[in-house]
């Protein structure tokens, strides 16, 4: 017996390494040492901090990738794992410097994993990030034939005084939402259930809708960080910042508020995408139900004072994020005042 007879080919995972070579250095910034495929990646600190703070953050795309393994369309995933990582990390006021992705597949499918790497060296190009690494592995008999899962690690970097903790959050300050893309990458195993249990396939295309559900859902989730690092140069003082993935607008606003703090949220200030309102009455799913899974349209909120709101969102609007004021800090116990009972 052989590795190979045993489902392992190590001689094409030597090739799939090759084949990505040049996408991966595509990525790479000044401060990157090195190459690919050594044990570990180096990266060299930039200069002219003072007090550099290291940000890091992990996530993963989950069951979106089922929608992307039956449309046999790999191209947009690795997108959605860059963006759950270095969104996350942006909330604390840092700029993502280098990204490591994990991919785990029962049989290596050149074609189908080169696809995915394709999608992560764009988002990593969209949050000016280094793929610095990462590692395929194959694992027979663990997924089934055409499957993978991916997961990433992202490393960023703030100056520790401008670092985001709550603490600079004050009472009064504007929410100001930035539209998402559509889904992102959260509450599919609710989605594929409605489409499952309602029976429709990925190629229908309901009245409601501009194009076929596998293409909306499809949609990767939308990167933040250059819009909004752009705008704290921009002379802008950010006070907090959440990313709505995972428990929606209820769970993760609170995240980025100060002790004694909640958030007034007015719910007509935003439209919620013909997406979400489909899947509710589809689904029959309630408001509330539907707020504490989805996005509901609003993918990053940022916290600014009252006197700088008019023109953060004028800004967030050139640079082709819609952007709206959808309510304000109030003093509270850390919850979310407005949405749906």
């Amino acid at each position: 017996m052989d590795y190979r007879e045993a489902g392992v080919d190590v001689e094409a995972g030597r090739a799939f390494v090759n084949r990505i070579r040049s996408l991966v250095r595509s990525t790479y910034r000044a401060e990157v040492l090195g190459d690919l495929g050594g044990f570990s990646g180096c990266f060299q600190l930039p200069t002219g901090y003072r007090e550099p703070v290291l940000v890091s953050g992990t996530d993963g795309v989950g069951t979106k990738l089922k929608l992307a393994q039956q449309l046999n369309q790999h191209d947009t995933v690795g997108i959605d794992l860059v963006a759950m990582c270095v969104n996350d990390v942006l909330t604390s006021g840092a700029e993502p410097l280098f990204f490591l992705d994990y991919v785990a597949t029962g049989k290596l499918n050149q074609e189908q994993l080169a696809e995915v790497v394709a999608g992560i060296v764009e988002g990593c190009k969209q949050a000016n990030c280094a793929l610095l690494g990462g590692e395929t592995a194959e694992m027979p008999g663990f997924y089934q034939p055409g499957e993978y899962d991916l997961a990433g690690f992202c490393v960023g970097i703030v100056e520790r005084s401008e670092l985001l903790n709550g603490s600079q959050v004050k009472i009064g300050d504007v929410a100001i939402a930035l539209s998402s893309s559509g889904v992102h990458s959260n509450g599919f195993s609710l989605i594929r259930k409605i489409l499952s249990e309602r029976g429709f396939s990925l190629s229908a295309r309901p009245e409601a809708l501009d194009k076929t559900l596998g293409e909306i859902l499809l949609t990767p989730t939308r990167i933040y960080v250059s819009e909004v690092l752009s705008l704290r140069r921009f002379g802008i003082d950010i006070h907090g910042m959440a990313h709505i993935t995972g428990g929606g607008l209820p769970e993760n606003l609170p995240r980025c508020l100060g002790k004694g703090q909640s958030i007034k949220i007015n719910l007509n200030s935003w439209e919620v995408p013909p997406i979400f309102q489909w899947l509710a009455e589809v689904g029959g799913v309630s408001q509330r139900e539907m707020f504490n899974t989805f996005n509901m349209g609003v993918g990053f909120v940022v916290l600014v004072s009252c006197e700088q709101a008019e023109q953060a969102i004028s800004w967030f609007n050139s640079q082709g994020i819609n952007a709206k004021n959808i309510g304000e800090v109030v003093e509270g116990v850390g919850e979310v005042i407005g949405l749906p009972e």
